[in-house]
């Protein structure tokens, strides 16, 4: 075969290879948004349910509560946690924001109007309505600049173009979410283990290893769960790996960073810490521990996160009890050179 014929095949195929690709994103993308569009419409016919069934009883605030509990209660162990009481209520007000079926945009995701549900005027949340889909914000995005009162800011402002700009380079910052990315479409169909789908490759062999030598250490470390969900008000939270030890009668939070260690890192840990023991944690067990480790190329940091509050005593103790932050950071620095020398193989075969 001549040289030119080679590149005609070679480009044959990559055309080949990019149509298909196309047509399976495109068909990804159908798919989301007819998976959406029936969440949507589904979660205003329950808030639709819950008003009117307030409406035709004798209806107390005790009464509310007590129906939605019990609701709560059998839907999610049929349907899942998305049924939960918080997520009723906002069921319930998302209704009561869009009684018109046809107000409700299809281009917006569940996320976007949980977060939509916190404005209180009608004007400025029909103008972030139309501004999320002209502008295509992510949730994330749309989170933002509720946060920051944008639309209240653009109103009071004499120079507005400087408002747009300084939200625009604000925004950079966020990487918008692919649609495969957003946990309550992926929870309304089922798929449980959607965590998962969000893990970089390296982070997640780096996750599988760590899981592994902590187990092997013994020392205590009973594995409970990785990827743990926890919600609070409008934000999901979700922790690499949980684990109780035995010998310590305490949680151990494990957080995974790629890149460096930052103190928002630090400080959302011990948010962590403090949501978990509202949660979880019984009143026989010590202050729950959280671990923090960040891999960075040539370098790997472990960091111990612990409550302020905890006693002297417990706090000397897992010193002697957990793994000492050098060999933390001889496994990490281990498994990431063998993942990177796997990925270099590959691409050289």
């Amino acid at each position: 075969m001549s040289l030119s014929s080679k590149y005609k095949s070679v480009e044959s195929f990559d055309n080949l290879y990019k149509s298909i690709k196309d047509v399976l994103n495109q068909s990804r993308e159908q798919a989301y948004q007819a998976v959406n569009t029936s969440m949507l419409f589904a979660y205003w016919s329950i808030g639709q349910l819950i008003i009117e069934n307030e409406q035709n009883g004798n209806v107390t605030s005790e009464y509310g509560k007590a129906v939605l509990k019990n609701l709560s209660i059998r839907l999610e162990n049929e349907f899942g946690s998305s049924f939960n009481v918080r997520n009723l209520r906002y069921m319930r007000k998302f209704y009561l924001l869009f009684q018109n079926r046809n107000a409700v945009r299809s281009e917006l995701t569940w996320t976007h109007y949980r977060s939509l549900l916190r404005v209180k005027s009608d004007e400025a949340r029909n103008w972030y309505i139309e501004e999320t889909i002209k502008e295509h914000w992510s949730s994330r995005q749309l989170d933002r600049q509720i946060s920051t009162m944008y639309y209240e800011r653009l109103l009071s402002s004499q120079d507005k173009n400087e408002v747009v700009a300084e939200a625009n380079d604000k925004l950079k910052d966020i990487i918008p979410e692919q649609f495969i990315k957003d946990p309550y479409v992926l929870e309304f169909i089922d798929l449980k283990d959607y965590p998962a789908l969000r893990e970089s490759a390296l982070e997640q062999a780096l996750i599988d290893n760590l899981q592994n030598f902590l187990l092997e250490l013994g020392r205590g470390f009973c594995f409970v769960t990785r990827q743990k969900l926890l919600r609070y008000e409008d934000e999901d939270f979700y922790i690499d790996l949980v684990f109780y030890h035995s010998i310590l009668k305490c949680y151990i939070l494990i957080d995974l960073k790629i890149g460096k260690l930052t103190h928002g890192d630090v400080g959302q840990m011990d948010s962590y810490i403090r949501m978990f023991d509202d949660l979880y944690k019984n009143d026989d067990d010590n202050p729950t521990i959280g671990l923090l480790l960040c891999s960075e190329k040539n370098e790997a940091i472990a960091k111990y996160s612990v409550l302020h509050d905890e006693k002297q005593m417990f706090a000397s103790k897992y010193v002697l009890a957990l793994p000492t932050a050098e060999e933390l950071e001889k496994q990490i620095e281990k498994e990431r050179y063998r993942i990177e020398a796997e990925v270099l193989s590959k691409s050289i075969k």
